[in-house]
């Protein structure tokens, strides 16, 4: 079962009829609740680098360089719960990001004594969540 009845005919409008065209992704946005610890996580374990024209915008947070992208770390009081979630990230809401060598990512997470888990669909992909319980999917894609 992937697509459920009732939504079989939903999507009937394609670019041409709306006249314009969403291309990409440009960020994501990850609610956090300390900026200095995720950072941590994100650029000492993930080698992210931070995007330093982020002006001050009246709360804590960061901007990540993901290639052409970026995940914005936004500090706010009430980030999600982490009891509860699925255990698999997979099952859960995530940002996926690709990587060029799936097998050094899993070495850096087991050296950073973070917890992940391998596609289900046997791609070469993993699945791991920021000390806030964020989800994350990275996925494997030579160039």
């Amino acid at each position: 079962m992937s697509l459920p009845p009732q939504a079989r005919n939903v999507c009937r409008a394609g670019a041409l009829v709306m006249g314009f065209n969403v291309g990409g992704v440009h960020h994501a946005s990850v609610v956090v609740t300390d900026v200095t610890s995720s950072l941590s996580f994100y650029c000492n374990v993930l080698g992210l680098s931070v995007d330093q024209s982020r002006p001050d915008l009246g709360y804590d947070g960061a901007w990540l360089q993901v290639g052409m992208q970026q995940i914005h770390l936004l500090q706010v009081d009430n980030v999600d719960p982490t009891v509860g979630r699925p255990l698999h990230v997979g099952r859960d809401r995530h940002t996926a990001l690709m990587v060029d060598n799936i097998d050094l990512l899993a070495k850096q997470l087991d050296e950073s004594d973070i917890a992940y888990t391998r596609s289900r669909s046997r791609r070469r992909a993993l699945f791991c969540r920021d000390p806030d319980g964020n989800g994350l999917e990275f996925v494997e894609s030579k160039p």
